[in-house]
């Protein structure tokens, strides 16, 4: 255990000496796994984890949901959905920033993807909200909070690397991040509506609202077509949750074709992104595989459990700790990075413990529910300094903003966000209706 915690405040180093996460995690899990059991054994297992990865059938997933986000971005649908989002609340003062809320969520309902929703929403988004005499700080916080909603509505990239980790049933956390996404999203709305109440100044007068057009309408409808086209796929035994990535990938096209909105050049684009963004996952995967194994077998789970039995912490004050250490490491770890290093650590420790809840006496259940807590947290570290990386993503897109003026904004979200946790660690039920 010893070894591993310096194996992983090494890390931690190299994470903040830019090293690439991926190379940081499989470089310090080959070295530390040849000090254990020798080059030769660790040389094969680097080379196991490459190919199974790569080989890996149920990782098909992440490329194909890139895609069909990809595929919508580039169509035009995203610009659809904040329009007719606007049609609805346009009439109350930050109308356009609630809009831009609800146009994430809807947006990340078929994306998957958080980084991918905030540099998406931030192209359509922020330029009507300056138009109109936004702030900037409540602009792109309502960009960067409504892009987090990528990684818990369904389908979410997140939830099936984390149901691949754990083999939990990937269906089933899907129909579990449902709650708690809409959650996040009124909560969302409340926080724009209370920033705006307190300062009026960060959000004009409720200006003139236009009815909503038809391409408008097509958006929405196309939106919530293939949702419902995935998730009844999915639990109408159609297809399984693996199979629904091609399918939706193939119902996005078909969407883009008959909207003709993408063009040839925005088909590549889609393609090239898709490749890249897809590439990078698959390097993290790798590394952290090969970092997990180099834990596991040097005993960092056991050790774990050994401890907290020895230190008589109650179930509760152990599962607040892990949501304490996700806290503190989010400020450093980008969200998958972070989900893949610490599940295999943690998982284990969480199934082993009695909450002395009825809901949670299944083990199935506690994974679902701990599932759930830890992409909400992950939500929360994507726009808590020094690191949030969908304010560095917003930081990108639009260089003139500055990173201050974006955490700013995020804080009234920010705060949303705990009490949502507070909220789901409470009362697992909110995570585990729809899916038990």
């Amino acid at each position: 255990m010893t070894l591993s915690l310096i194996a992983l405040a090494i890390l931690l180093m190299m994470v903040f000496a830019r090293v690439p996460i991926a190379f940081a995690m499989a470089l310090v899990g080959g070295i530390g796994f040849a000090l254990l059991r020798g080059w030769g054994p660790a040389g094969a297992m680097v080379g196991n984890a490459v190919f199974e990865t790569g080989l890996n059938y149920s990782l098909s997933v992440v490329p194909l949901f890139i895609f069909m986000g990809n595929v919508l971005a580039g169509s035009g649908i995203a610009q659809g959905l904040f329009s007719a989002a606007d049609r609805v609340f346009g009439r109350m003062r930050g109308g356009l920033a609630m809009a831009t809320v609800l146009s994430c969520g809807g947006f990340s309902a078929v994306c998957g993807s958080s980084l991918a929703t905030a540099a998406t929403m931030s192209k359509v988004t922020m330029p009507s909200m300056r138009r109109f005499g936004y702030s900037d700080s409540l602009a792109t916080g309502a960009i960067a909070a409504g892009g987090t909603l990528g990684i818990l509505i369904p389908p979410s990239v997140v939830l099936i690397i984390f149901g691949l980790l754990t083999e939990a049933d990937i269906g089933k956390l899907f129909l579990a991040g449902i709650i708690p996404g809409i959650l996040g999203i009124i909560g969302y709305l409340l926080a724009v509506m209370v920033a705006v109440r307190l300062r009026p100044e960060l959000a004009p007068q409720v200006g003139e609202v236009q009815p909503m057009s038809r391409r408008d309408a097509i958006s929405v409808v196309a939106v919530l077509a293939l949702f419902v086209f995935i998730m009844a796929g999915i639990y109408g035994g159609f297809f399984t949750p693996i199979e629904a990535a091609g399918m939706g990938a193939a119902a996005a096209l078909l969407i883009a074709a008959l909207t003709g909105g993408l063009t040839r050049a925005g088909l590549c684009t889609a393609f090239l992104d898709s490749a890249t963004a897809s590439a990078m996952i698959f390097a993290i995967i790798i590394g952290a595989e090969i970092f997990g194994n180099f834990v596991s077998f040097a005993g960092l789970p056991d050790g774990l459990s050994d401890l907290i039995e020895q230190m008589g912490l109650s179930p509760w004050a152990v599962l607040l700790l892990i949501v304490a250490i996700y806290m503190v490491l989010g400020c450093f770890l980008e969200s998958l990075s972070m989900i893949l290093l610490t599940v295999p650590v943690f998982y284990p420790l969480v199934s082993g413990l009695d909450f002395g809840l009825g809901v949670l006496q299944d083990p199935d259940a506690v994974l679902i529910w701990f599932a759930i807590i830890v992409v909400v947290v992950t939500e929360i570290s994507l726009i808590t300094p020094p690191i949030g990386m969908n304010v560095f993503v917003l930081r990108s897109v639009l260089p003139g903003v500055p990173l201050t003026t974006i955490f700013r904004g995020v804080l009234p979200f920010w705060i949303a966000d705990i009490f949502r946790l507070a909220i789901i660690i409470a009362l697992p039920i909110l995570s585990l209706h729809l899916a038990t």
